[in-house]
C-alpha cells in the first residue's frame, strides 16, 4: 500500500502574517506583527546626532522597491561590492551597498540642499 505525503494546503503557504489587536473595536482590524525585539531602536532612532542618515544595515526589511538598472551600472555595483571585499575586507552584499550609496546621497541633499551633489548630478540630466 503506498503511504501519502501531507502536504500544507495553499491557506498554510499563504496565511496573513498579522495578528488581530484586541484593543481595536471592529473584529477584523488588524495590526503588523513586530519583527523587531523590544529592545531594538525604533526607525524615528535612524538619524544621527547632526541630521545624519545611517542605512539600516543587515536588518529584515519590511518594505520592498524594485530599482531597474542597466547592465553596466549593476556591473559597477558588483565591480565596487567586490573591491570593498578585496581592500578592506567587507562581506557587503550590493542590496546594503544601494542602501548605503542612497543614505549617503540623502544625507548630502538634507546638509547642501540645491548645492548637493544629488541634484547637479540630476539637473545634468
Amino acid at each position: 500500500m503506498a503511504r501519502r505525503v501531507s502536504l500544507p494546503s495553499a491557506d498554510d503557504l499563504f496565511r496573513p502574517t498579522a495578528v488581530p489587536d484586541e484593543q481595536e473595536a471592529a473584529p477584523k482590524a488588524v495590526r503588523a506583527v513586530p519583527d523587531r525585539p523590544a529592545d531594538e531602536p525604533d526607525r524615528q532612532d535612524q538619524e544621527r546626532p547632526g541630521g545624519r542618515r545611517r542605512p539600516s544595515g543587515r536588518v529584515r526589511h519590511d518594505e520592498k522597491m524594485t530599482v531597474y538598472v542597466t547592465s553596466e551600472e549593476l556591473l559597477e555595483i558588483e565591480h565596487a561590492r567586490l573591491a570593498l571585499r578585496r581592500g578592506q575586507g567587507l562581506a557587503v552584499d550590493r542590496g546594503r551597498l544601494v542602501r548605503e550609496a542612497v543614505a549617503l546621497a540623502l544625507a548630502d541633499y538634507e546638509a547642501h540642499g540645491d548645492d548637493s551633489a544629488l541634484v547637479r548630478r540630476l539637473t545634468e540630466g
